[in-house]
């Protein structure tokens, strides 16, 4: 179990969000519900929930759910490029939630209306030039997703190590980083190239709270940093999921067709890995076990003071 309280930190995500520690959970479609999102709120991040299911009338259950299960701050995402209703943005405005994260999208689309109902909006981006025209339509902060990280991404990726300090030299906004985030000392380096936040996936879809079959979560555990595939390198969208006998047949296919996700529910709750593709990102060489979300995030932040005082006890300049 979780040892003493981590010291909280202060900076303008955790000031935005309300929350003691900056550490954000990814919109998972199916997975980022109530269930996973409401225990990340509760160990002191912020808690997502999904709308790229499509499933509106079960997300809104979900987010009715959230009000029992915690009394911290959650936010919802927009997935544009999975949710075709136009009124989406006054769906998100209706449930009464203060923070929204936009993704797989244009930012000048939903920015005004959900801010002008008082929404706070971070934008996902992969690339600079997305980051600026997101600061341009007037959000509040970025979510900087680099191409290492599990799920839907740019055909044309590029890893946080580049993306995440190239996109803070060039904005003011607030930035959470993602792709590659597992523990401390990702998050640490995540916030020497300018972060001050961090998001994860793949570390919660392994979580105890994630509501996903045993077998995804224990194929997280086994997999090593090169079990992953980039499919759609060449068309839209791309996507970095799990080696398996079925990504491995996909890999060098010009076009990977959406069709390939028709058997997500067979995958995502009844086990089997080849009925879909398992989105994950290539930190699930990192991952080690199947843990709790309160454990994840206080290891995390344990972590996280204890990379900084270490580097500041080696390399900082006294006087």
């Amino acid at each position: 179990m979780p040892g003493p309280s981590p010291a909280p930190i202060r900076n303008r995500v955790t000031e935005i969000l309300g929350v003691r520690y900056p550490i954000v959970q990814a919109p998972m479609g199916w997975i980022a519900r109530s269930q996973l999102a409401s225990a990340v709120s509760n160990a002191g991040g912020l808690g997502i929930i999904e709308t790229s299911s499509g499933d509106l009338e079960a997300v809104k259950v979900e987010i009715a759910k959230m009000a029992d299960l915690t009394d911290k701050p959650f936010g919802v995402n927009i997935a544009q490029a999975f949710v075709k209703d136009p009124a989406i943005a006054q769906f998100v405005i209706d449930q009464g939630v203060k923070f929204v994260t936009t993704s797989a999208g244009d930012p000048t689309k939903y920015t005004a209306t959900l801010k002008a109902a008082g929404l706070t909006v971070f934008h996902v981006i992969p690339t600079l030039a997305g980051a600026l025209k997101a600061v341009e339509a007037g959000v509040d902060g970025l979510v900087v997703e680099g191409g290492e990280g599990g799920g839907f991404k740019s055909p044309r990726d590029v890893a946080s190590m580049v993306l995440l300090p190239l996109v803070a030299s060039k904005v003011t906004v607030p930035i959470i980083a993602a792709g590659g985030i597992t523990d401390g000392p990702t998050m640490a380096a995540a916030f020497a190239l300018g972060a001050e936040g961090v998001q994860m996936g793949s570390r919660m879809v392994s979580s105890s709270e994630s509501p996903v079959h045993e077998n995804w979560k224990n194929a997280i555990v086994a997999a090593a940093e090169t079990d992953t595939v980039f499919l759609n390198r060449f068309s839209k969208p791309g996507l970095r999921a799990l080696r398996t006998e079925r990504s491995n047949r996909l890999e060098h296919e010009d076009h990977v067709a959406m069709t390939e996700m028709a058997g997500a529910m067979d995958l995502y709750f009844g086990g089997d890995m080849e009925a879909a593709l398992a989105l994950a990102g290539q930190v699930v060489g990192r991952i080690e076990s199947v843990r709790s979300v309160a454990e994840i995030v206080h290891d995390t932040m344990t972590g996280f003071h204890q990379v900084v005082a270490s580097l500041s006890a080696r390399y900082g300049v006294a006087g």
